[in-house]
C-alpha cells in the first residue's frame, strides 16, 4: 500500500502586538478592513480569527474606530466618504473645506484636489459629498463625487432700494454688477446701508438674487471701512462664549518659581496710539574684562503660555485666528482684550507674568551667548517712539529725564552695537514707506500722512530681531522643535524680471553669481536720492520671496540669517505662543509646553497661520484703500503730482505724491493713439507718436473717479509722458511687446518679517 503523504505543518508566524496593529491603522492613508491587517502581518487561519477579536477590543477600549464596512481607522479620523463644505479660498486658490459633522480636538484640513469636478467650481458654503484620502496627520485630499447643495454665499455691498425691493452694490470688485433684492428680503435695511447679503440660488439666466441678512452699518460712515474688509476677507472677529470665560476667570500670576525680575528697570517703547505691550527692554554695559566694549541685553515678553494652554478654549481660538489685525480704527485681538491689554500688557507699576531672554553681545553686535528664564516683571515706564527719541536728541521731559542716563542711554549703545552686526551680515535694506490714517475725535478721516520711522523703532526692531535669533539658537541647541520664521531666496523667474526691470531704469543686477541680500542693497545705495529710488525699493520687494512659518528651516534671506524664529509677540502672533511654549519644554520652565501632539502638528499649523497672515495683509491693505478713496473722495476734479508705479496693457496705476493714495489710468484716456505695452521696459509707447509712459516717470494727473464702495479711484493724465521718445527696443512687436499681453500690478507687502 502507498505511504500516506504527511500534511506539512504551516509555520505560525508571530503574531504582532495590540500597539504595531494600532499603528498600523493611525498611518494608513484610509480606513482599512482585517483582510488589510492580516495580509500585512501574514496572519492566516488561527491568526484571523485572533485578529477578529484583537479588532473588536481595540474598538470597545477608543483605540480604534469601525466605520461602514467593518473597516477601522484611528479615532477621529474621517470616513472614506464624507460630506465636507467649502470653508474658505485662500490667496493661492487653494479651495479648503472642513466636515459637516465637526469633531471633537483639532479640526482636520481638507484640499479639494483641482479639477475633480466637471461642473462650475465650488464655492464658499457649498457642501459636497467626498472621498477623502488622508495624507498627513489631520490632512486630507479630497476628491468631489457630486455637490449635494449651494451653502449660503455671503456677499458684503451697498443697499438701494427699488420699486420692487431694491439691489446691492458688492463692495468687491471681483463681482460684475449689481445682485437683485426681492421686497420680502430687505430686511431692516435702509438706503445707503452696508450689509452683508447671502446668494440665493437662481435657475437658467434669471438676475442673480440675494437676501439681506445683516446690517452693518452706514457705508458713509468711516467706522464701517474697517467692517468691510473684515467682513469680505473673513477675519475672525467675536470670540467663542468659552475663550471669553476662560479670560475672564484668569488671575494674575504670582511669583512662585519664577525668576524676579522686578527690580530691573525694564521699559516698553510703542506707538502713542498702542494698547497691548507685550515687550519690554533694558541693557546695559557687560562687565565681563574679555567682553570690552560688549553689551548685557534683556527683553522680555509677556507670558501667555500660562494663561492659554494646548487645547484649550483660548488656545483653540488662538490658533483660528493666528494673529492680530490691525486697522486705522480698531483692531481684532488674537486674544481676548482682558488678556491682551490687560493680564499680558505689560502695564507700569503692575507685576506682570514674562518669559525673558538674557543676551550678551560683542562691540560688534555679535550673540555671544544666551540665557532664557520665566520670570516676574515690573514696567518701570511706558514710553512712546517719540518720547524717547526725542530724550536721545537732547529733550527730555520729565518722565524720559530720570530715565535718560540709567535706561536710554545704554539701550541706544546696546543698538549701536547691533547695527554693527546687521551690516556686517549684508541685510537686505528697503525702506517702504507706509502710510498712517489720522482720525478725528467723531472718527472722521483728518489726513492721511506717512508713518515716521526713527532711529527709536529701528533700535526696537533691532533688540526684537536679537530675541528671535537667540529663541532659534536656544530651540536647535535643546533639539526642541521651531515654528521658524523662513525667508527663502528670490525665485529665479522673479529675479529675471527684476533684472529687466532694473535695466530698464539704468541698473545692472549681475548674472551667474550666487544673488546675496547685500547685492540689492547695493543698488538701493546708488539709487538712493534718485527719482526711481521708491520704485526700485518696491521693485525689489516684489522680487521677494514671500516670508511664512515652517518647522523647516532654509534659513532669512532678508536678513541674512541662518535661523530665525518669532518669540517677541506672542500676544498677537501664534506662532511666537508655539516658540514659547516649546521654550519652556525644552528649559523645564512649568506648565504650558509644548506637547507632542502639537509638535507633529507642526507642519500643519505652520501652513495654516502663514494663510491667516496673508488674510490679514489683504484685509489690512484693502481697508488703508478704502479709506484713501473716501478721504480722495471729495476732491475729485482737483490735480495731483505722483509717479507711474504699474505699467499694464490696460493702463498705467499711478501713486500719488501726497498721500501715497494710487489708482488707475486707463489706456483708453491716453492720447490718441494704439499704446504698445512693453513687457520688457516697463512702458507704454503710441504707435504712432512714440508717446512713451515709463515705470517711475512723474505725472501730473486729475481725480475723475473715487467709488468709496469698491475703493478703486480712476485718474486721467494731465502732464507726462516722454513725446517722441522710444527706449531701446521699445514699440518693436518682438518678445518684450504684445498688445494684448496680461499685465499684473503686484502690490508690495507690508513689512512684516
Amino acid at each position: 500500500m502507498p505511504k500516506k503523504e504527511k500534511k506539512t505543518k504551516t509555520k505560525e508566524v508571530p503574531r504582532p502586538t495590540r500597539e504595531q496593529i494600532v499603528a498600523f491603522i493611525e498611518e494608513s492613508p484610509t480606513p482599512v478592513g482585517k483582510r488589510e491587517i492580516a495580509r500585512a502581518f501574514h496572519l492566516t487561519g488561527g491568526g484571523r480569527v485572533w485578529l477578529k477579536g484583537v479588532l473588536k477590543e481595540l474598538a470597545e477600549d477608543g483605540k480604534v474606530e469601525r466605520g461602514r464596512k467593518r473597516r477601522v481607522t484611528k479615532p477621529g479620523a474621517l470616513p472614506e466618504v464624507a460630506v465636507i463644505q467649502v470653508a474658505r479660498i485662500d490667496a493661492d486658490g487653494e479651495v479648503i473645506c472642513r466636515p459637516v459633522k465637526e469633531s471633537e480636538g483639532a479640526q482636520p484640513v481638507i484640499y479639494l484636489r483641482p479639477g475633480s469636478h466637471r461642473g462650475a467650481a465650488p464655492g464658499e458654503g457649498d457642501r459636497i459629498l467626498a472621498r477623502l484620502n488622508r495624507i498627513g496627520e489631520d490632512i486630507y485630499d479630497a476628491r468631489i463625487i457630486r455637490v449635494v447643495g449651494t451653502g449660503p454665499r455671503l456677499l458684503i455691498g451697498v443697499f438701494e432700494p427699488t420699486g420692487d425691493g431694491g439691489l446691492v452694490r458688492p463692495t468687491d470688485r471681483k463681482h460684475k454688477g449689481d445682485y437683485v433684492v426681492g421686497r420680502a428680503d430687505t430686511g431692516t435695511a435702509r438706503p445707503g446701508d452696508l450689509v452683508s447679503a447671502e446668494v440665493l440660488e437662481t435657475r437658467g439666466y434669471g438676475a442673480r438674487r440675494v437676501k439681506i441678512v445683516e446690517r452693518l452699518g452706514r457705508m458713509g460712515d468711516a467706522s464701517t471701512i474697517s467692517l468691510v474688509a473684515i467682513h469680505q476677507n473673513g477675519i475672525p472677529h467675536e470670540f467663542p462664549k468659552d475663550a471669553l470665560d476662560q479670560a475672564k476667570r484668569a488671575k494674575p500670576a504670582e511669583l512662585g518659581r519664577r525668576t524676579d525680575l522686578r527690580d530691573i528697570p525694564l521699559v516698553t517703547i510703542d506707538g502713542a496710539d498702542a494698547r497691548d505691550f507685550d515687550d519690554a527692554v533694558w541693557a546695559e554695559a557687560d562687565d565681563n574684562p574679555k567682553n570690552e566694549g560688549g553689551w548685557h541685553l534683556l527683553v522680555a515678553i509677556a507670558d501667555v503660555s500660562c494663561y492659554a494652554r494646548p487645547g484649550d478654549a483660548l488656545d483653540r481660538s488662538a490658533r483660528e485666528r493666528g494673529n492680530s489685525v490691525y486697522f486705522p480704527d480698531r483692531v481684532v485681538p488674537m486674544l481676548p482684550e482682558q488678556l491682551s491689554n490687560d493680564l499680558c500688557s505689560l502695564r507700569p507699576d503692575e507685576d506682570r507674568a514674562c518669559m525673558a531672554v538674557h543676551m550678551w553681545v560683542d562691540r560688534n553686535g555679535k550673540l555671544i551667548r544666551h540665557k532664557f528664564v520665566r520670570g516676574l516683571m515690573r514696567s518701570a515706564a511706558r514710553l512712546i517712539y517719540e518720547q524717547v527719541q526725542a530724550a536721545r536728541d537732547g529733550q527730555p521731559d520729565e518722565t524720559t529725564g530720570p530715565l535718560l542716563e540709567p535706561v536710554i542711554a545704554p539701550l541706544y549703545g546696546a543698538y549701536d552695537a547691533l547695527l554693527r552686526g546687521r551690516a556686517a551680515r549684508g541685510t537686505l535694506e528697503l525702506e517702504i514707506p507706509e502710510r498712517q490714517v489720522i482720525l478725528g475725535d467723531d472718527g472722521h478721516i483728518e489726513r492721511i500722512v506717512p508713518r515716521r520711522r526713527l532711529d527709536s523703532h529701528k533700535m526696537i526692531e533691532e533688540f526684537m530681531i536679537a530675541a528671535n535669533v537667540a529663541a532659534a539658537e536656544a530651540l536647535e541647541a535643546k533639539r526642541r522643535p521651531a515654528m521658524y520664521r523662513i525667508h527663502e531666496e528670490p525665485p529665479m523667474d522673479k529675479l529675471e524680471a527684476l533684472r529687466q526691470a532694473l535695466d530698464s531704469l539704468g541698473y545692472r543686477l549681475a548674472r551667474g553669481q550666487k544673488i546675496l541680500p547685500g547685492h540689492f542693497t547695493g543698488i538701493l545705495a546708488k539709487a538712493a536720492g534718485e527719482k526711481s529710488e521708491q520704485l526700485i525699493s518696491e521693485l525689489i520687494l516684489r522680487s521677494q520671496s514671500q516670508a511664512k512659518y515652517s518647522p523647516d528651516n532654509p534659513g532669512h534671506f532678508g536678513l541674512a540669517l541662518r535661523r530665525y524664529c518669532h518669540f517677541t509677540s506672542p500676544i498677537r502672533r501664534y506662532a511666537d505662543l508655539l516658540v514659547h511654549r516649546s521654550l519652556i519644554g525644552g528649559y523645564g520652565l512649568g506648565e504650558g509646553a509644548l506637547t507632542d501632539d502639537e509638535a507633529e502638528k507642526f507642519a500643519t499649523t505652520g501652513e495654516h497661520i502663514s494663510a491667516t497672515e496673508r488674510r490679514a495683509v489683504m484685509a489690512e491693505r484693502d481697508a488703508m484703500d478704502r479709506y484713501t478713496t473716501a478721504f480722495m473722495a471729495d476732491r475729485v476734479g482737483a490735480s495731483f503730482t505722483g509717479k507711474i508705479s504699474g505699467v499694464t496693457r490696460f493702463g498705467l496705476f499711478v501713486t500719488l505724491d501726497e498721500t501715497g493714495a494710487d489708482g488707475l489710468i486707463p489706456v483708453s484716456t491716453l492720447a490718441n493713439d494704439y499704446f504698445i505695452h512693453d513687457e520688457v521696459h516697463h512702458c507704454l509707447v503710441g504707435e504712432a507718436t512714440g508717446l512713451t509712459f515709463t515705470l517711475a516717470d512723474a505725472v501730473t494727473v486729475e481725480l475723475v473717479e473715487a467709488d468709496t464702495v469698491t475703493g478703486g479711484m480712476v485718474f486721467t493724465i494731465l502732464e507726462g509722458g516722454k513725446p517722441g521718445e522710444k527706449p531701446k527696443g521699445a514699440g518693436r512687436r518682438g518678445p518684450g511687446s504684445r498688445r494684448n499681453g496680461a499685465g499684473g500690478r503686484g502690490r508690495p507687502p507690508r513689512r512684516r518679517r
